[in-house]
């Protein structure tokens, strides 16, 4: 396990090593979400490296990452726990057919360890987990919103109670990174209990150096017109903007046709690759994609 980061500048660095290029605004959230040990809720729009972050830190840090995906209908017997009801069912019957001291010994054994099923956040505030891991409770805008009250004694104490048994707290805290695209509002009691950051998208300067570290083999120019060309869509009247994660992989797919500069005739065939709308596409393919290209040459002269 390594040791945290002792400054903001340290943060960049120890993120930059992972290929996770922050910047100060982003790297200083960080740094105090570990200092103050405190969850980091981390908005924006989707493919602008929110689930990125928390994998990067897990890496720098050498521990281990748990995962909640949130999704609707998603319930604590899915997020934290569950009695592993067919087992206890099992053991009933088996002493049914002893005595009365398996029957007493069962009595006080039925709702042990042995029976429960640790999910996600149970798990990361296991007090017998060697190394605390990275939490990363992902797109909770997903799930739906009374399942945001099951979350409140994890962010605040990182414990849970379980009837049954009861309460079981962290030695060490985990870091919890929390992410939401806003596809709704998160309540204001969850944001009371994290430090918040927007992840916006990035300048040209950023992206491009994203591109160099997440693209090998990537040429300059190529990566700069891309870059280019990205930055002049999205300001482009579009329902969906696309994100890092796209241009990324837009870039994968150009080297794939050995592209060495943007053509309109490749772009407008390779846009299901950066736009993930139809109507979007339908806007942008042609004309609209030759004048992006034409401004961007122009720009370079």
């Amino acid at each position: 396990m390594s040791t945290l980061p002792i400054s903001i500048d340290a943060t960049v660095d120890a993120l930059a090593t992972q290929d996770y290029v922050a910047d100060r605004r982003l790297a200083t959230a960080l740094f105090l979400a570990l200092k103050l040990q405190r969850p980091l809720l981390v908005e924006g729009e989707p493919g602008t490296g929110k689930t990125e972050l928390a994998k990067a830190v897990a890496a720098m840090l050498d521990r281990p990452l748990i995962r909640l995906q949130c999704y609707e209908g998603l319930d604590l017997a899915g997020a934290a726990y569950e009695w592993n009801y067919a087992r206890q069912m099992i053991e009933i019957r088996l002493a049914e057919q002893g005595g009365a001291a398996d029957k007493q010994n069962l009595a006080a054994d039925l709702f042990s360890d042995r029976f429960l099923i640790a999910r996600p956040l149970l798990q990361a505030i296991d007090p017998k987990q060697p190394v605390p891991p990275v939490l990363l409770i992902d797109e909770l805008d997903r799930a739906d919103e009374p399942f945001e009250a099951f979350l409140l004694e994890v962010l605040s104490d990182y414990q849970i109670t379980i009837p049954e048994t009861g309460t079981i707290k962290a030695v060490v805290p985990p870091i919890v990174i929390v992410t939401s695209n806003r596809t709704r509002e998160i309540h204001d009691a969850i944001k009371r209990r994290c430090l918040y950051h927007w992840v916006g998208f990035p300048d040209a300067a950023r992206e491009y150096d994203i591109l160099l570290r997440r693209v090998p083999g990537i040429e300059g120019r190529l990566a700069s017109e891309i870059v280019a060309f990205v930055q002049r869509l999205r300001a482009t009247d579009l329902f969906k903007k696309p994100g890092i994660a796209e241009t990324v992989e837009w870039s994968r797919a150009l080297l794939q046709l050995d592209a060495i500069v943007l053509d309109p005739a490749v772009v407008d065939d390779t846009l299901g690759v950066l736009l993930k709308y139809q109507d979007d596409i339908a806007k942008t393919a042609g004309s609209e994609a030759a004048r992006l290209i034409a401004e961007l040459r122009d720009a370079t002269r």
